[in-house]
């Protein structure tokens, strides 16, 4: 894999993690518009750490003082906002248990039949609507002070819709949290901090999968860094950057790009999915089109056009 394609992968993850407009979606559909093959399970994993990296770095100093927190050491208090709430980090334990079961349940689904562009551009139009709605209809009169176990259960259950492409992470935790009365910023700060295990969780398992696989192969490494670092980097000034963002803005912005990429995405899809009616037999109408040799099966398979099952080999 080249190293730009790993870098611009890396940007495109980041960006589109901690923004709220689905890195699913984005990173399912760029390597098939982009024409570059799947860069596989373990550049995922690069993805992951990096943006893992960049929450831990971010939010350092915030993980410190609700650890302390929790077991009653009030040395390091410099928050005010988390000092006012020492349950938080037993809130954001109790929250991450929904992805867990949702992931565990819906890991097949996830990973094969809910990739399919039909349903990302419905997830991406959908979901967008619904935070135009939770942004103009919260009031925002609450902070991670005021957060209690309703709260943190809402936006937990709302983390684990994320599992289906399109839906986003950060999207739909903002969006849970601002319909529970939180202000903009500690709407994301929360979902920022609430995504932390969860991502860690999957690079983990990712990370054991491919250490049982045989470990990265050679030919990746340099992009296995090059996208870690550069993830880990846009990431971080990502973060930065949507946190104050939040203090003078609403999310109208990326409620307008969710639902021109959400319309773009089923054209796209309409267009690539046309009847097989001259394909020459099967039930996928992606078929006629890879047979034509306008895609790739890896690009097919990336974007979530096809079910792997019915792709012939080449």
């Amino acid at each position: 894999m080249p190293i730009y394609q790993a870098i611009v992968l890396a940007i495109v993850q980041s960006l589109t993690e901690f923004l709220p407009v689905s890195s699913t979606a984005h990173l399912a559909l760029a390597p098939w518009l982009l024409g570059w093959k799947d860069p596989g399970l373990s550049f995922d994993i690069a993805l992951h750490l990096g943006t893992v990296v960049a929450l831990l770095g971010y939010f350092f100093r915030d993980w410190l003082q609700l650890a302390a927190q929790a077991v009653g050491w009030r040395a390091h208090q410099s928050d005010p906002e988390l000092a006012a709430n020492p349950r938080l980090l037993w809130l954001l334990a109790a929250a991450t248990v929904p992805v867990g079961i949702a992931g565990y349940a819906f890991k097949s689904y996830a990973e094969q039949s809910w990739r399919n562009p039909l349903l990302m551009g419905g997830m991406l139009i959908g979901v967008g609507l619904l935070m135009y709605w939770a942004d103009r209809r919260s009031q925002g009169r609450r902070s991670l002070a005021d957060v209690r176990v309703a709260d943190a259960m809402t936006i937990g259950v709302a983390q684990a819709f994320a599992i289906v492409p399109g839906v986003s992470r950060s999207g739909i935790t903002i969006t849970a949290a601002l319909l529970r009365d939180l202000n903009r910023p500690a709407a994301a700060r929360f979902s920022f901090l609430l995504s932390t295990p969860a991502l860690l969780g999957a690079a983990i398992k990712e990370s054991l999968d491919v250490i049982a696989a045989g470990g990265i192969p050679v030919e990746m490494r340099s992009a296995f860094i090059a996208g870690a670092v550069a993830s880990a980097l846009t990431g971080w000034l990502v973060i930065a950057f949507f946190l104050r963002f939040l203090r003078r803005h609403t999310l109208k912005i990326f409620v307008y790009y969710r639902v021109v990429f959400g319309i773009i995405v089923i054209a796209l899809a309409m267009t690539a999915l046309r009847p097989n009616a001259h394909a020459g037999g099967g039930n996928d109408s992606t078929l006629a089109l890879w047979r034509s040799g306008g895609l790739r099966v890896v690009d097919l398979r990336a974007a979530g056009l096809a079910q792997p099952d019915l792709l012939p080999s080449r």
